[in-house]
């Protein structure tokens, strides 16, 4: 068929050839037209109608909408013939236009740079095959200098009126191999995405692998690791009932030999625990290693052990035998038993077992002195609530009857005082076990805090026919510098607890020393506190500073207390660095001494008095601001005040007191005395209002916090909301007189 094609397609050559080359020819036989024309000469050959049909050709072949060229085979490949679509490639409008582009040659408009490949490309056809069309791909350059692609197929003939030619067909490609282009490298960038990916997903599996690999030297190292601890390694198959070691000790490798071979599970359990396991432990051992129990444990969980002994050179040993399962989670066939030695972790539990019962019967002991400390205070509370009741409805039955409404009152006042006492006690020892004891140092004359504890314990010991003595002739330096406050505390109750367990017409002594130390200014002091009472039997000396720990009960000892008062000495004391002992016989008396290292100061540098009387005198008169929400404590502090000589305005909380004072005159108020728990405004804000005032003569006013509240944290907050100073309720006056009075010295100057 292509052979055909291509003398058809010779023929049509001939007929454009003549169409070009012999316009005028005459006419000619068109008997047989398939006749080549070089049978004849060309005017003879066509007639009329053949020459037309060969300018009909012609016109078919400028009009065709594919390039079509023909060009001589010989030389630089002279153009004989291009139609429209040739010269439209080009860019060219008329043949003259190409003839000047291309040098009129096949060479000329083949773009310099493919010539020589084409030319070989259509020899190299042309040899291989005298029927095909030849085919080749190469630019050429457009009328205007553009660049374009096209193809060529083409192929060799000779004409008789010619010669040698080459016809072409030549089509524009420019846009297609655009898009192959693009294609290509759509499919290149495509193929470099996915190799990237899988570039990718290979370096990632190549993390993966070193990650397992990783993972799986780390997990050989944990087990390596691990199994140091263990003196015996070994793996079972419960199914095939085998056992192999990986590890083996001195008890284990007997029963393997040499050649570590699989033994049978069943008996080798049996060997070792009847070899091996104390008798006492082998019951448990076998009902530990029995497979069902082995499954039924580790049906719940990955691992379970049992301790139990082994008897090695007379020395008794804990051995500690863990069995864990392998392989799949619902596996329960393979195991691996490890064996190590617990002695020391078996000693510890013992011991913390020790230390547990031991803390179990601490607290059941502190249990029952918390029951009994419950008991006595619901007893010892009630007894002064009980006086203050009574004697209340005594003093109402003789209202007319001064003396006997006054030894009431005096009753009453003492019952009060008692159960203030007990609070106090109380909340002390909250505040000790909460670990808020802080210490306060200051300045003090220990004579004079002696001879106070002595005037102020002397009553009670005179009502019971006690002596109470004071001996300080052991004192070089009474000047010391430390906390005046804990000191007072601790000796009032060692004083006031020898009195206590006191009989009449009994001795307590007070004796103090000093014994001046290595450092400059320093001094060991000792305060005892002797008594020839009922003293204290051995088994109790160190309970007795425990808390909530108390010989007797309140009837049997006729001592009323919570039972606290000695552990409150005791931690003062060592809050303070500074220790109590106790020495003590039954039936003869007991002996506290507290010991101290004080800052002493000579007698030379001792500070004088401050002339407080004065001062004091100045106060009295003066108007006192008093803030309190609740009306008894309004009505009893008030009358107080005014009973002492002050003038009192009353505010029943915290706003109303500030607007009080911002609306006042300067110098109206000498002193606040300020609640802290008030409804709309509480003490600590109301302060700041008031400090925040802009007439300083107003905002400097001082002010107290007189306050239930009455703990150091307590003061503190006071005086960190702009408060001067903290006074805890119930106030006695002399303290508050002593309070303003340290206020206005230490203001230099007196209220206007």
């Amino acid at each position: 068929m292509q052979r055909k094609e291509l003398k058809m397609n010779r023929n049509l050559i001939e007929y454009l050839l003549y169409a070009l080359y012999a316009p005028n020819a005459g006419a000619v036989s068109i008997e047989n037209p398939a006749v080549s024309p070089s049978d004849s000469d060309s005017s003879s050959f066509l007639d009329a109608s053949s020459l037309s049909f060969a300018h009909e050709i012609k016109k078919f072949m400028d009009e065709i909408p594919g390039g079509f060229l023909i060009y001589r085979a010989q030389g630089e490949g002279e153009i004989l013939y291009a139609n429209k679509t040739v010269l439209h490639i080009f860019n060219c409008d008329t043949m003259d236009e190409f003839r000047v582009l291309t040098g009129n040659t096949f060479r000329g408009l083949v773009y310099g740079e493919d010539r020589e490949s084409v030319e070989a490309s259509i020899r190299e056809q042309i040899v291989h095959s005298h029927f095909d069309l030849d085919y080749v791909e190469y630019r050429i350059i457009q009328k205007g200098g553009a660049v374009r692609w096209v193809e060529d197929y083409g192929h060799f003939v000779h004409s008789d009126l010619i010669g040698d030619l080459f016809y072409v067909f030549m089509a524009d490609t420019t846009n297609k191999r655009q898009f192959q282009i693009e294609e290509r490298n759509a499919l290149l960038k495509e193929k470099l995405l996915k190799e990237r990916l899988l570039q990718t997903q290979i370096d990632e599996y190549d993390k993966e692998l070193k990650v397992i690999h990783q993972e799986h030297l780390r997990r050989l190292e944990v087990i390596e690791g691990l199994s140091v601890n263990y003196e015996s390694i070994l793996y079972a198959n419960l199914n095939t009932d085998r056992i192999l070691p990986y590890r083996l000790s001195s008890r284990t490798q007997p029963q393997f030999g040499k050649t570590l071979e699989f033994r049978s599970f069943r008996w080798f359990t049996e060997n070792y625990i009847q070899t091996w396991v104390w008798p006492e432990d082998r019951a448990a051992m076998r009902q530990a290693l029995d497979p069902e129990y082995i499954r039924q444990k580790l049906s719940g969980s990955r691992t379970f052990y049992v301790n139990y002994r082994v008897q090695m050179e007379e020395e008794l040993q804990y051995l500690q035998l863990r069995i864990a399962k392998v392989g799949q989670q619902d596996e329960l066939s393979r195991i691996v038993l490890g064996t190590r030695r617990v002695d020391e972790e078996v000693r510890y539990e013992m011991e913390q077992k020790k230390i547990f019962e031991d803390a179990l019967s601490h607290a059941r002991l502190a249990n029952i002195s918390k029951n009994t400390f419950l008991s006595n205070m619901s007893h010892d509370m009630r007894t002064p609530l009980n006086a203050i009741n009574g004697f209340t409805a005594l003093a109402q039955n003789h209202i007319n009857d001064p003396e006997k409404l006054s030894e009431y009152l005096t009753k009453i006042q003492d019952a009060g005082a008692h159960l203030l006492n007990l609070i106090n006690e109380i909340l002390e020892i909250s505040r000790m076990e909460s670990g808020i004891i802080q210490t306060e140092e200051s300045d003090c004359c220990l004579s004079v805090l002696l001879e106070g504890i002595q005037k102020a314990l002397l009553p009670k010991a005179e009502s019971r026919n006690i002596t109470l003595s004071l001996n300080i002739s052991g004192l070089e330096h009474t000047d010391v510098h430390m906390d005046q406050g804990k000191l007072n505390q601790i000796l009032l109750c060692l004083v006031d607890n020898a009195l206590n367990y006191t009989p009449e017409e009994g001795h307590v002594r007070i004796i103090a020393s000093e014994q001046t130390g290595a450092a400059s200014n320093h001094a060991f002091y000792q305060f005892c506190v002797e008594d020839d009472g009922i003293g204290i039997e051995s088994q109790y000396l160190e309970r007795i500073f425990e808390p909530f720990e108390r010989i007797r009960n309140t009837t049997q000892s006729g001592v009323h207390g919570t039972g606290l008062g000695l552990t409150v000495a005791r931690q003062l004391a060592e809050a303070m660095d500074g220790t109590i002992e106790v020495e003590s016989t039954r039936g003869k008396g007991s002996c506290f001494t507290a010991s101290f290292h004080f800052c002493f100061q000579e007698p030379d540098e001792a500070q004088p008095e401050s002339p407080l009387d004065s001062l004091l005198t100045l106060l009295k008169g003066q108007k006192i601001l008093l803030v309190d929400d609740n009306q008894i404590n309004l009505e009893i502090e008030s009358e107080l005040l005014e009973d002492t000589g002050f003038s009192v305005e009353l505010a029943t909380d915290g706003s109303i007191a500030v607007e009080k004072v911002r609306v006042s005159a300067p110098g109206t108020f000498a002193l606040i005395l300020m609640d802290i728990q008030m409804p709309i405004m509480n003490g600590y804000e109301a302060t700041q209002c008031i400090r925040g005032l802009t007439i300083p003569a107003l905002s400097g006013i001082p002010i107290v916090a007189l306050s239930a509240n009455a703990f150091e944290e307590d003061r503190r907050m006071s005086i960190e909301s702009g408060m001067n100073a903290h006074l805890a309720k119930p106030f006695e006056v002399d303290k508050l007189l002593e309070i303003m009075a340290h206020i206005f010295l230490h203001d230099s100057g007196f209220p206007s």
